[in-house]
């Protein structure tokens, strides 16, 4: 039944292409989770022996197994590649991607072209994973794998912290491009290939199915210059300085080597693809051994240094000390070789120590050479082998920490105490004051409800559980660059700050408290409004964060390009349309389809549309908190009629007259079958407290959505 169920999942978007699915708001239903809603792995981890784990895994680094035999013994470069590669998919432009959820075991990931052999990775580390159980999630351990290899190798890390929860089925609706084959020409997401920067958002990577850059340069065509440029944008979509970038290609191939001395065509399917008897893995080769000297992989063949399995700087001398020409691996892939050579210098055949092979370089390799930034880098650094190695171990502790948010996320023994500022840090925050007394003030202060719930939902609406970045916590909304984003009406944000930033002075509270509170204060206003007298919660302890510990460019990403909450619409596109992109940061913000729904809903009674604008403000009783919006969204009595792209009059069947505007995310919620289903929950005369208590209940788990101090 299972390929039943795909043809019909087919079928629906053959018959109905242009319906909107729901499906990325349901994605991580606790119903997938086959450990029981009431597991909770942060205290599972803490409960982890850490030393016996550590062991574990040095062991194993040096243990080679006869199925899937260790390179000169030693998986360090395996394990390393496999950490990298969960790693690497992460993307500042959405926050999505990430080794955070252990979404590696899953397609499209674990059948990536880039990805062939991590499968084999995750399977030598399955003995572990059975030992400690619970206790050490998927995406911990491929995560610590890698900095236990880099240990082995030598290099001293700069910690590690457990907490990375898995998820427990595909992240389908992660956007990774709309090409329908593997490798598919750059061009394909780049308005002009010869311009990086003109890649298109939110992606990362170059090629569909690749972590980063194509090794074998622009759309396989050796160009390292080109390479480079892509390199620099691909690692700053990763939240990667040109530093960064160098250290992490030099340190990522100090240790282990690339594989293609085979026929690639001879491989079997990827694991999604693979037959039964394959038993979740793939890319085996069907001739021959297979394994060893003879495994495929990338399809480059060779080692980047003498000493593949030992961290030293052994990259840099190599790639400076040679000269180097472009020749093919048995593959077929372009790689690059040193035209000279002494054989000490050669690395050992990974099999027989007493064979010299020649070592290779990629595309990329290269760019660190002929790029003038990456020279001047490489350069310092392959005379500085101290200052390498603690700037990769940094670098490495980012790429690998990068979307756990906060360090106050951080479990386990050898989580660095010191705060950096891509952590994006906040200050602990007072629970001291008068919550009370704060309150009165607020009220007293003349501030509008609408001009409080705006500026409250604005500085929550910035959170992403993609990498749990942004949110209220902070107050960062009053720093830049974000008090200056167009989305959050600078000029009244900035009278509305004035107001607010005062009381947290005279009160002890800090801003970010109160622009929260504040915000519930103009909720409490609007119930009673509509005929209701709910309490809306708060939890104290907010802090305000302090330009210095502000990565502006960083936070230049988490701009609002669009929300739909508040009918916002930066720019109309004909390609996403404004419902996907309500769906997107619903998404992001953590919510279901029915939080959604009740929000947008609630929204626009209220009168907090960007601008003032009035589409979808379907009621007489704007400012309060009433189920009107879907009353009249729901009442036969009005016609829906398209006046725009993404406008529309709502007009009385008898008279013909336009008693209300609209955008098309007002209008989803009665045209998509789904969320009409709740729209007229939502409507029914005996659900009129149910709308507002469930309003309350989404709005605070919006304002609440970084607190994990409240989650921990």
């Amino acid at each position: 039944m299972h390929g039943a169920a795909t043809t019909a999942a087919s079928a629906y978007k053959v018959f109905w292409p242009n319906a909107l699915n729901l499906d990325i708001l349901s994605q991580h239903d606790t119903k997938t989770n086959p450990l029981g809603q009431s597991f909770n792995y942060r205290e599972e981890v803490r409960k982890l022996d850490v030393e016996a784990l550590k062991a574990d895994l040095r062991a194993l680094m040096t243990t080679s197994q006869d199925w899937w035999p260790a390179d000169w013994g030693s998986y360090v470069g395996m394990m390393a590649r496999v950490s990298w590669h969960a790693a690497g998919s992460y993307r500042n432009t959405d926050g999505r991607g990430g080794n955070g959820t252990g979404n590696q075991r899953f397609a499209p990931l674990n059948s990536w072209p880039d990805n062939v052999n991590t499968d084999k990775g995750r399977r030598l580390l399955w003995p572990i994973k059975k030992k400690y159980g619970n206790k050490i999630s998927w995406a911990d351990l491929i995560s610590y794998a890698g900095t236990i290899a880099y240990e082995v190798a030598g290099l001293k890390t700069f910690g590690f912290a457990f907490g990375r929860e898995d998820i427990w089925h595909p992240e389908k609706d992660i956007y990774w491009g709309d090409e329908q084959q593997w490798l598919a020409p750059s061009d394909e997401r780049y308005a002009d290939v010869k311009d990086a920067k003109s890649l298109e958002n939110p992606l990362a990577a170059v090629q569909m199915g690749l972590i980063y850059v194509n090794p074998e340069g622009v759309n396989g065509q050796s160009d390292p210059m080109a390479t480079a440029a892509m390199m620099r944008e691909t690692f700053a979509r990763m939240g990667m300085d040109d530093e960064e970038t160098v250290v992490l290609t030099a340190g990522g191939h100090t240790i282990g080597k690339c594989h293609g001395n085979g026929d690639a065509s001879n491989l079997s399917a990827d694991p999604e693809n693979a037959a039964p008897e394959a038993q979740g893995m793939g890319w085996f080769n069907t001739k021959g051994r297979g394994i060893g000297r003879d495994t495929v992989v990338s399809g480059i063949e060779g080692a980047w240094t003498t000493h593949p399995t030992v961290w030293d700087n052994g990259f840099f001398e190599m790639l400076f000390k040679h000269e180097w020409t472009l020749t093919k691996s048995p593959a077929g892939a372009t790689q690059w070789v040193p035209i000279t050579i002494n054989e000490d210098d050669k690395p050992v055949d990974v099999e027989d120590p007493s064979i010299r092979t020649i070592p290779m370089m990629t595309d990329a390799d290269m760019a660190l050479k002929v790029d003038p930034i990456y020279r001047e880098i490489s350069l310092r650094y392959m005379n500085d082998f101290t200052g390498f190695s603690e700037t990769f171990a940094r670098a490495w502790f980012k790429l690998t920490h990068r979307d756990m948010g906060p360090k106050s996320r951080y479990i386990g023994p050898d989580a660095p105490q010191e705060d950096m500022v891509w952590q994006d840090p906040v200050p602990a925050g007072n629970t001291g004051y008068d919550v009370a007394a704060v309150k009165a003030q607020i009220r007293a202060s003349g501030l509008s409800d609408v001009d409080m719930i705006n500026t409250a939902w604005d500085s929550a609406r910035t959170y992403r559980g993609s990498d749990m970045r942004g949110g209220a916590n902070g107050a960062r909304i009053r720093l830049a660059p974000q008090k200056d984003w167009a989305a959050n009406e600078p000029a009244r944000l900035a009278r509305i700050l004035s107001v607010l930033e005062g009381i947290a002075a005279a009160t002890g509270a800090s801003v970010a408290d109160v622009i929260v509170l504040a915000g519930n204060v103009g909720l409490e206003n609007a119930i009673k409004a509509g005929g209701f007298n709910v309490a809306v919660p708060f939890a104290a302890g907010r802090g305000d964060a302090t330009a210095e510990q502000t990565d502006a460019a960083a936070f230049d990403v988490l701009e609002p390009k669009h929300d739909g909450f508040r009918n916002y619409l930066g720019q109309f596109s004909e390609i996403v349309m404004p419902e996907e992109m309500l769906l997107d940061r619903a998404q992001l913000l953590g919510l279901t389809a029915v939080e959604m729904t009740v929000l947008v809903g609630g929204m626009r009674v209220l009168g907090t549309n960007f601008g003032g604008d009035k589409a979808g403000q379907f009621t007489e009783r704007v400012g309060a908190l009433t189920n009107d919006f879907f009353v009249t969204l729901t009442d036969m009595a009005y016609a829906w009629v398209p006046t725009g792209k993404n406008s529309y009059d709502i007009r009385e069947r008898v008279s013909g007259q336009t008693k209300y505007t609209a955008s098309r995310v007002d209008l989803v919620f009665g045209s998509n079958s789904i969320l009409r289903s709740y729209a007229e929950v939502y409507a029914q005369d005996d659900n009129k407290e149910k709308f507002v208590q469930d309003f309350v209940a989404a709005w605070t788990k919006v304002m609440n959505a970084d607190r994990f101090d409240l989650k921990a």
